[in-house]
């Protein structure tokens, strides 16, 4: 019984490698000839941390990323309305909430996979179930492989959920989103927390992924697919974040404009099914989230965590619908409370009572929807 993913991004890779732990034959296929550096920031809370911890790779990531002690829902000048400090997780779990660039995290996990069980340059073109139970699957270059299970990692824009679902459809959030990483020393202050500030319907955040690297993002509202000339990002968002504090412009200055990603805001209408027969999807080709909550990456961490375990329980049975059943409740809270903080962050009315509302939010609630958050059942 083989195993075949298709795409090796996060989810994909630590599906991968929670396979190899256990054992699970599989094999990884990767539309790009190389893994580049693309991408920007990404936090790890403490749920994938678990995961990772439970692949071998935590004290990895640990190293290449920073830890963030303290996470800040402020004003434009820095000044909080909700503050939570991560002493309180990191009593329980050893760990806070890490923060590191998405090509250091892709490429801890890739050196971890054989290279013979990885083929890159390999885009999926389709897949075809064959009388035998088996699936065929054909890739650009007109090469084929069979398998018996195909797992469909392949993000948002997912062709395995294309063709295995052709009714889903992304959401437009309304917004979109610039990220970007600069070479910079911050204050030790800031050293270890994350913000996220809120302003007149824009926010920007910050958080260090390395030593003197600090990774932000800036979010507008906006037309879907807008364009503007690239050349001029910088005068753009130096004028719409002009009123928040000095450290924001200087770190929308001092970034490489070939450092600054554009990329809508979307995520995905939550679907009935993940899987259908021996195919199924995890992570964003599955539940794709807007990332308000810091929980997309860690939510196919966690698919892989969970996928692996149910299989090793249920050697040589289709495990899907209990994957789904396992983390679908979920999946489905983090989707939906997503999408209405991104709202909420963006109200063109009612901005003071949002901010009571988050300045008077008592601090042992908080504490514990993070804590539901964070959960992982033990196998």
């Amino acid at each position: 019984m083989i195993y075949t993913i298709i795409g090796a991004g996060i989810g994909g890779l630590s599906t991968a490698l929670a396979f190899e732990k256990k054992g699970i034959p599989y094999q990884i296929f990767e539309k790009a000839p190389q893994l580049n550096e693309v991408g920007a920031g990404i936090w790890l809370a403490p749920n994938a941390l678990q995961v990772l911890d439970s692949l071998a790779v935590l004290e990895e990531v640990k190293e290449s990323g920073n830890a963030i002690d303290r996470i800040t829902i402020g004003k434009p000048d820095l000044s909080p309305l909700s503050d939570i400090y991560q002493d309180i997780f990191k009593e329980k779990y050893g760990f806070t909430t890490v923060s590191i660039h998405r090509a250091a995290l892709q490429k801890i996990l890739f050196n971890k996979i054989p290279k013979e069980k990885i083929f890159l340059d390999k885009g999926f073109q389709s897949f075809k179930e064959l009388n035998s139970g088996k699936i065929e699957i054909s890739f650009h270059d007109n090469s084929i492989t069979e398998t018996d299970f195909l797992i469909g990692a392949d993000g948002i824009n997912s062709k395995v959920r294309n063709q295995l679902f052709s009714d889903s459809s992304r959401r437009y959030s309304g917004q979109t989103c610039w990220r970007g990483v600069v070479d910079l020393k911050l204050d030790k202050k800031y050293a270890h927390r994350g913000f996220e500030l809120w302003g007149n319907q824009i926010r920007f955040g910050i958080s260090e992924v390395a030593k003197d690297k600090v990774y932000w993002f800036a979010v507008v509202l906006a037309e879907e697919n807008s364009t503007e000339d690239t050349s001029l990002v910088k005068e753009k968002l130096l004028n719409l974040f002009s009123d928040f504090d000095p450290l924001i412009l200087k770190l929308i200055s001092e970034t490489p404009i070939e450092q600054i990603l554009k990329n809508d805001i979307n995520d995905l209408k939550p679907l009935t099914y993940w899987y259908k027969g021996n195919i199924c999807l995890i992570g964003d080709a599955a539940h794709a989230t807007t990332p308000n909550m810091g929980q997309g990456g860690a939510q196919a961490i966690e698919d892989a965590y969970y996928l692996s375990n149910l299989i090793k329980e249920n050697t040589g049975k289709n495990v899907f619908k209990l994957f789904q059943e396992s983390r679908k409740k979920k999946v489905n809270t983090v989707v939906n409370q997503s999408w209405s903080t991104g709202k909420m962050a963006h109200w063109k009315y009612g901005k003071r009572f949002r901010n009571f509302v988050l300045k008077s939010m008592p601090k042992k609630i908080v504490e514990k929807k993070m804590f539901e958050m964070y959960h992982i059942d033990k196998f």
